[in-house]
């Protein structure tokens, strides 16, 4: 019964599997014939869904706000690196890497556009100044831009650099690797190494000399941004108390001190080891000695063996000792192509001696390995305390003649310029919407005019998709008995399952009964039977006693009508 079913809802969705796709060119043969192309749809469709984008207006307090739309403001704004990179084979010293100001590839919004870096493998810097140099002072320093890896990303980095302002404007045609930067900022990946860069390089007070401070890790998993080919955006935001944040399109992903948490820490140890303190010869930092007084014992045999042969075993009757285990097949031949000069000396292939089949064993016998009651290893003193220990020594402390405590990290090395100077094994990377300010909320309403549309063109376009169905399927109303078909029939298959399989169960149990001749709930108990053994078999076997069944069933012969069925 189950069967039938299964076969029929089985037949039925193949069925309407054929159907669909003669239904669907059918009405693509429809639109064509009233003139309508696929592509006119779906440019009505698009048109539909678009996100008005336009340039946002210049941000008041914005040292550098650039959304790339203006190519001829670009051109005057951005300078490439003519530089070339020091240490490094003539080949790929130079920052020859192409840039380019293009619409994004994918969902990208109507006049706008990104700053491209199109080639991989190569070195590439690009930069551009600010309209002032940022002070750091009593506001905070808000860095904010977008990075869409068009292509994924293998190795390499999309971060950008804030770089340090000089006596005069920096030369941007020359910046490169060893230009100094105040903080470097963003995404960087190599294999399964996934990073977002914080780093600021800290000024000693005492010496001038400069050393940079990395940011700890993301609480967050930042692994998506490399992966998905979006748009996204990263934040920084510094404050003159000297905590930070860094967001992920709008959310918080890390956050803290500079003068907490960072590595190394801003401010050296008050105290160090002293360096010419050195351990006294007669110090003894061992908490536990051999006993000198123990002795080995007079019966300690080092040489005993771990293992020896079974004193008692014995070798098995019927062991055939001349006989090898293997023997060379008797039923090989040599190849006619063997040639001994190329291939060697021919020899047959190795094969298990049929005579040992029934026997024990054969070959040499030899008792099997047991533990040596003897054993005992090499003999060692016991341990005891140390009488003479002191202790784990320690160089002494000294006052740290580095120390210096600077409770304002904040204050920087002022800001000139924002550049790009990178290298990656993947093309494609777009820039967009970079923005420098002194003011929090002029960077979210910078981001809203610009990232969250595109995040709002992506959204559209995943509703659209279900629109489309929506659209196609009231065209064709024949679709919609189609998926109620689609979602009916399983609902029928567990209906008809279920009661399938109580009916069937019990038309299975009254045939096996039949069959086996078992008793069913009608039939005499047992007292029934022992009562009943003295009446006339000639009865129990006469037409309408009630027991032709059971007599058909064991196959004797009956007279009247048999109706045991098939």
């Amino acid at each position: 019964m189950r069967s039938r079913w299964q076969r029929k809802a089985v037949i039925t969705l193949l069925i309407l599997g054929l159907l669909l796709p003669f239904g669907i060119k059918a009405d693509d043969d429809n639109d064509e014939e009233a003139g309508v192309t696929e592509e006119q749809t779906e440019g009505e469709e698009e048109d539909a869904e678009e996100v008005v984008y336009a340039t946002p207006k210049a941000l008041p307090n914005a040292y550098l706000m650039e959304t790339f739309d203006d190519i001829a403001a670009f051109d005057k704004t951005w300078i490439k690196s003519k530089a070339k990179k020091d240490d490094v084979d003539e080949n790929i010293s130079k920052y020859d890497g192409v840039w380019a100001v293009e619409a994004a590839e994918r969902m990208a919004l109507t006049g706008d556009r990104g700053l491209v870096l199109k080639s991989k493998a190569k070195h590439a810097a690009i930069a551009a100044p600010l309209k002032k140099p940022f002070v750091f002072s009593n506001k905070p320093l808000v860095v904010q831009y977008e990075v869409n890896l068009q292509n994924g990303q293998d190795c390499g980095g999309a971060y950008i650099k804030l770089i340090s302002a000089q006596k005069g404007r920096v030369d941007l045609k020359n910046f490169h690797d060893k230009t100094p930067y105040t903080i470097m900022f963003g995404p960087d990946k190599c294999g399964n190494d996934f990073k977002l860069h914080f780093i600021f390089r800290h000024v000693n007070p005492l010496n001038g000399e400069i050393e940079e401070k990395h940011a700890k890790r993301p609480r967050d998993k930042i692994e998506e941004p490399f992966k998905d080919k979006k748009s996204h955006l990263y934040t920084l935001v510094i404050r003159p108390d000297n905590t930070f944040e860094i967001s992920l399109d709008h959310e918080v992903i890390n956050s803290g001190s500079l003068l907490e948490d960072f590595t190394p820490p801003v401010n050296p140890p008050k105290e160090i080891d002293d360096p010419e303190d050195f351990m006294p010869e007669d110090w003894d930092e061992r908490e536990k000695i051999p006993d000198p007084e123990a002795t080995k014992p007079d019966d300690w045999d080092e040489d005993a063996p771990m293992q020896i042969p079974d004193p008692v075993a014995e070798k098995p009757s019927g062991w055939l000792d001349d006989e090898p285990e293997m023997i060379p097949d008797p039923t090989a031949e040599k190849p006619d192509d063997w040639d001994d000069e190329m291939d060697g000396e021919w020899e047959a292939a190795l094969i298990t001696n049929p005579k040992c089949a029934d026997a024990p064993g054969c070959g040499e016998w030899k008792p099997p390995m047991v533990d040596n009651p003897e054993f005992k290893g090499k003999w060692r003193p016991p341990m005891i305390d140390n009488p003479n220990y002191r202790g784990k020594w320690k160089p002494r402390k000294i006052p740290n003649p580095d120390f210096f405590e600077d409770l304002e990290p904040f204050k920087m090395t002022s800001i000139d310029a924002v550049g790009l100077e990178l290298w990656s094994m993947s093309d494609n990377i777009l820039f967009d919407n970079i923005v420098v300010t002194d003011n929090v909320a002029e960077a979210y309403q910078f981001a809203q005019e610009t990232f969250d549309l595109k995040v709002m063109k992506i959204e559209k376009g995943q509703a659209g998709v279900f629109r489309r169905i929506i659209n196609y399927s009231n065209k064709n109303p024949w679709l919609y008995g189609i998926y109620v078909l689609l979602v009916a029939i399983p609902v029928v298959l567990i209906f008809s399952f279920c009661c399938a399989e109580a009916k069937d169960s019990k038309e299975d149990k009254d045939a096996e009964r039949k069959k086996t001749d078992e008793p069913s709930p009608d039939d005499p108990q047992p007292e029934q039977h022992k009562e009943d053994s003295s009446l006339n078999a000639a009865d129990d076997d006469a037409p309408g006693s009630g027991n032709e069944a059971v007599r058909c069933a064991r196959g004797a012969v009956v007279p009247g009508p048999c109706s045991c069925g098939d």
